[in-house]
């Protein structure tokens, strides 16, 4: 069943479950949204809608739904820190993926939507544990080749058991670009992403050790970073 919940739209990043998200707030419309999840009564679950702009940094205005993904994922709210000046600093978990189904851009400064929630497959079978274990081998000699760049060593790995987390995990902290992320956040089956996961990993691998470079669409650099 459709929920409407408050949205968060980042430039060039994809929130995934189980991923941790700190923010510093410091515009009004999201100051607005933190004292609204700040009012809710107690035991109602502060959480906001996570979603990647397709280019650039801000969205609004008549295009707005056109220049947002049609993917992303909330975020469960688990501190808030508020400032004298207003500002919030706010750390967030990735919680449960969703998919944008209409927005409302009228009802507060900032975005809400409806959207619908996706079921994932979280397999933890014989198949999944064995794609992981390659899936984590893979991102380790791909981190070494990253690391090798900066003249250090990569620290060693501790990767988690479960093979739904670990393809969250290695998603989050693989230098992938947008369209990338996007794909692994929209697969709902857990061998299916991590097999897309080491095929994209083995790719990133070979530029690094060709290129000697990691590779970054051009796009993800043609406009300065904003914090909120």
């Amino acid at each position: 069943m459709p929920d409407v919940i408050p949205l968060f739209p980042l430039g060039s990043t994809v929130l995934f479950p189980g991923v941790l998200l700190p923010l510093h707030i410091f515009e009004p419309r999201y100051r607005e949204l933190v004292r609204d999840l700040l009012n809710l009564p107690d035991g109602e679950s502060r959480r906001f809608g996570v979603i990647a702009i397709r280019e650039g940094w801000e969205v609004g205005g008549s295009a707005a739904a056109k220049s947002l993904h049609r993917i992303g994922c909330t975020a469960q709210v688990h501190r808030i820190k508020p400032h004298a000046d207003g500002r919030f600093d706010v750390i967030g978990v990735g919680a449960h993926r969703f998919e944008l189904l209409d927005l409302d851009q009228d009802s507060h400064a900032y975005l809400s939507a409806t959207v619908r929630w996706l079921d994932s497959d979280e397999d933890a079978g014989a198949e999944a544990t064995m794609i992981a274990h390659r899936a984590g081998a893979v991102f380790g000699g791909y981190a070494a080749a990253v690391a090798g760049l900066q003249g250090i060593e990569a620290e060693p790995l501790e990767l988690p058991d479960d093979p739904a987390v670990l393809s969250y995990l290695l998603a989050s902290s693989a230098l992938l670009s947008l369209h990338d992320r996007q794909l692994l956040l929209a697969e709902s089956s857990t061998v299916r992403r991590l097999h897309l996961l080491t095929a994209m990993l083995r790719r990133e691998s070979l530029f690094v050790q060709e290129l000697r470079a990691v590779p970054v669409p051009l796009i993800e650099l043609s406009v300065p970073r904003s914090a909120n």
